[in-house]
């Protein structure tokens, strides 16, 4: 063993020493020259090194700023807060959220004010803000509390007319009934156009209107008579809001129109994912609740669902891999945030309520409604998360979906828990930036030539 003594003059300063140590035939080898001058190159190395961190350190600008994944916060709240910005934020996103906002500076919407009749008495029902057509009244709420809100007509762009038409219950089955909705949406525009000069200029091109229910701007629940009473000719030259949407020629889409997703209340999703968090344990593999007829034909003699929901019921309802109800219940939400896979197929209209529900609650949505359209293409790509099934092909159900799980689900799933998805689909009372009055607008911003303001902007600048 080689003892080295240090002095107290080597140990003031930053002191380093190597030394080789050889043995030969018991005797210690003289250091080398390299090693002699060795740690005098380490001394100049070290002080260059230190040197250049200090003069980089301090010409950087004050407020540049760091990198979140290069940051260490000793505070746990923070370190929470910084992962959750990150893992939900991206370049592509920042820049897409900096792209809408530049579309929706300029864009000014005038709301009509309306006797309380078309509107805010339907609200003495509770039910009226709830049910599945309530975008029109969530719609309404969230553009009087709106930036893009003008109490300017001459500066707008879009005129909305806020006239509630599925409050109207069924006392008989308590489903909305609209049978009245093409006298009050007539009776609404007579009022204005005598009022204002503002639709009478465009014969109501730059007006809008929402139609929420089976057939939108048909304003009937049977598809058989809403196509024989086709699209009110006073509504032919207006925007509408609509859920009804495929991609073949249908007469209830012939006209200007935004594809909308059905109203799910907001806050019953927030108390769902509170208990049940939508990456938890999912022990239900294939989920549906709702109506099954046993029988092809119900009593009305019209097919529902195409027969599709009763193949599905024949061939599945003692197959262990699906959980289907035929019964109401008010939990439901806490079956779907267990599930796997949610069938959503075709009821009178091809879309329904479970599209958004099975998205906003991680739940990969069966899509089965041939030549469906989907809402908001641009902000929800549907092709990742979400599975498409041919009416025809129901009945192969089970392997189709052992297959996916088998293979590409944990993408799917993936795709689908990115909360921009969920933010998307649900309405607020007040517009947040992506959710789906926000994208209401996004569309209607894409819609300017239509506006009277932007072509007379157009006709004073070219002339």
């Amino acid at each position: 063993m080689v003892e080295t003594k240090v002095s107290s003059k080597e140990k003031r300063g930053f002191y380093v020493k190597m030394r080789l140590l050889h043995t030969k035939n018991g005797r210690a080898q003289e250091k080398s020259c390299f090693f002699k001058y060795y740690k005098w190159f380490l001394w100049l190395s070290l002080s260059l090194y230190l040197f250049s961190s200090y003069f980089i350190t301090n010409n950087n600008p004050p407020n540049k700023p760091t990198s979140l994944t290069k940051t260490r916060v000793s505070n746990a709240k923070t370190i929470l807060a910084s992962r959750a910005l990150f893992e939900s934020t991206n370049a592509s996103h920042l820049q897409e959220s900096t792209n809408d906002q530049g579309l929706l500076k300029d864009l000014k919407i005038f709301v009509y004010e309306l006797p309380p009749n078309y509107n805010t008495d339907w609200l003495s029902n509770d039910r009226c803000t709830k049910h599945l057509f309530a975008s029109e009244v969530a719609i309404h709420r969230a553009l009087l509390n709106s930036d893009v809100r003008t109490f300017d007509p001459y500066e707008a762009h879009f005129f909305f007319v806020p006239v509630y038409v599925s409050c109207n219950f069924s006392i008989i089955n308590g489903f909305p009934a609209i049978g009245h909705a093409r006298t009050l949406i007539s009776s609404a525009i007579q009022l204005i156009s005598s009022q204002y000069p503002f639709w009478n200029r465009t014969q109501g091109s730059d007006h809008v209107f929402v139609a929420s229910h089976d057939y939108g701007a048909c304003f009937h629940a049977m598809e058989d008579v809403a196509v024989a009473d086709g699209i009110p000719g006073f509504l032919k030259n207006s925007i509408i809001l609509q859920t009804f949407g495929v991609k073949y020629k249908h007469p209830c889409q012939e006209v200007e129109n935004v594809l909308i997703p059905p109203y799910i209340p907001p806050e019953s999703v927030r108390t769902t994912l509170e208990n049940f968090p939508v990456t938890g344990r999912r022990n239900i593999f294939v989920f549906f609740r709702g109506k099954m007829e046993v029988h092809p034909k119900n009593i009305s003699g019209r097919f529902y669902s195409k027969r599709v929901r009763t193949v599905i019921w024949r061939k599945f309802n003692s197959d262990r891999r699906f959980y289907l109800r035929r019964h109401r219940f008010a939990g439901y939400q806490s079956e779907i945030v267990r599930s796997v896979f949610c069938l959503c197929p075709l009821g009178w209209a091809p879309w329904s309520p479970r599209l958004v529900e099975s998205v906003v609650l991680g739940c990969v949505p069966v899509i089965i409604a041939d030549g469906i359209r989907l809402p908001f293409p641009s902000a929800v790509n549907w092709a990742e998360i979400s599975l498409t099934v041919a009416e025809r092909d129901v009945d192969k159900l089970g392997t189709i979906l052992e297959h996916v799980a088998a293979t590409n689900l944990s993408t799917i799933q993936k795709n689908l828990w990115d909360q921009r998805n969920r933010r998307a689909l649900l309405f607020h009372n007040q517009v947040q930036e992506g959710d789906a009055t926000w994208q209401v607008l996004l569309s209607l911003a894409g819609k300017m030539d239509r506006s009277y303001e932007s072509s007379s902007r157009a006709s004073r600048v070219s002339s």
